[in-house]
């Protein structure tokens, strides 16, 4: 690739990923400060010229949320008056995303305040990877790459023998296409938790819809936070007769008791990606973790040099 006037630059919130990300394109990451004031503010200060360059910026807004937001913000302010080409943010893990409608009187659309904030701050193309809500693209006026992990996923569970038998578990309606693309890649059938949710974070499990017993289920969502409705999930998935239960994510929030309830729930692997950086302390040895750099990386590549991305959807996922 020519990489004459690019230049990929990684905040604070998940530098291991940048790092690979930067590697498999073949380039160095720019060189930049972030400091804080005694106060807490941040500054940033960018210690290489970026003038006439496509700048790519790798920033998940994972916890604590509104540091990384900030720095995000902050950055994109800095490279637009550092006369930067065109600024583009890539956000593995997209924060405030569930929060993209009104669900109660007088709520806010804060998924909203983020893209026009991002918006106004000065960006031009916004790289995500499995928003919450698909409809989050069209709170942008700017151009929206939406990345998806399911071929990636895929790919694990296919090298791992686990797709033989199969059945993709969706852990709400809401969740049917994403799984039914995960079934897709896996020549699969999929089936449904029904479930009802009495308030935020607490997951009742109703019924399975769909075949379950004597499979491997493989439950995917895009994020898992608390893990209630995985471990729940699991647990009447294993009531039905299934022979292993899997767990598949993109986003590995995990916050709470997230940690202790996979680790006690009857799951085989909690398979997740690495666009939220795990520290040591969530480890555990169900969890495994795939990278989503080469993914992205070509995604960077194709985007840079004017070539389509939608090779990258439509079959399981080889870097290109």
């Amino acid at each position: 690739m020519n990489t004459n006037n690019f230049k990929i630059f990684s905040l604070n919130s998940n530098r291991p990923l940048a790092e690979k990300i930067a590697k498999h394109i073949g380039v160095d990451l720019g060189k930049l400060s972030v400091n804080r004031f005694s106060d807490g503010e941040i500054q940033i200060n960018i210690e290489e010229s970026v003038r006439g360059d496509n700048v790519y910026v790798i920033q998940s807004t994972s916890a604590p949320v509104n540091d990384n937001l900030m720095e995000l913000l902050i950055m994109v302010d800095a490279l637009r008056r550092a006369s930067a080409k065109t600024i583009n943010v890539v956000m593995p893990y997209y924060g405030y995303a569930r929060q993209d409608r009104k669900a109660r009187s007088r709520e806010p659309i804060t998924a909203k305040l983020v893209a026009n904030m991002l918006q106004n701050s000065g960006v031009d193309r916004i790289i995500a990877l499995d928003l919450h809500a698909a409809q989050i693209q069209g709170f942008f006026d700017i151009p929206v790459d939406h990345l998806m992990g399911a071929p990636l996923l895929a790919e694990y569970f296919i090298n791992q023998g686990v797709a033989e038998n199969a059945v993709v578990i969706s852990p709400d309606h809401g969740g049917v296409t994403r799984a039914r693309a995960l079934a897709e890649f896996l020549k699969s059938p999929i089936a449904i938790i029904d479930k009802r949710r009495p308030r935020a974070n607490v997951a009742q499990i109703m019924n399975i819809i769909g075949d379950v017993k004597g499979k491997k289920c493989i439950m995917i969502d895009d994020m898992i936070d608390t893990a209630g409705t995985i471990s729940l999930g699991s647990q009447a998935l294993i009531d039905a007769g299934a022979e292993e239960v899997y767990a598949s994510c993109t986003h590995a929030v995990l916050s709470g008791p997230a940690i202790e309830r996979l680790r006690n729930a009857p799951l085989k692997e909690v398979v997740v990606t690495d666009s939220i950086q795990l520290p040591k302390e969530k480890q555990i040895d169900k969890i495994k973790q795939i990278t989503i750099s080469s993914l992205v990386g070509d995604a960077l590549v194709r985007i840079n040099n004017n070539l389509p991305i939608s090779l990258l959807f439509k079959t399981i996922y080889k870097s290109i």
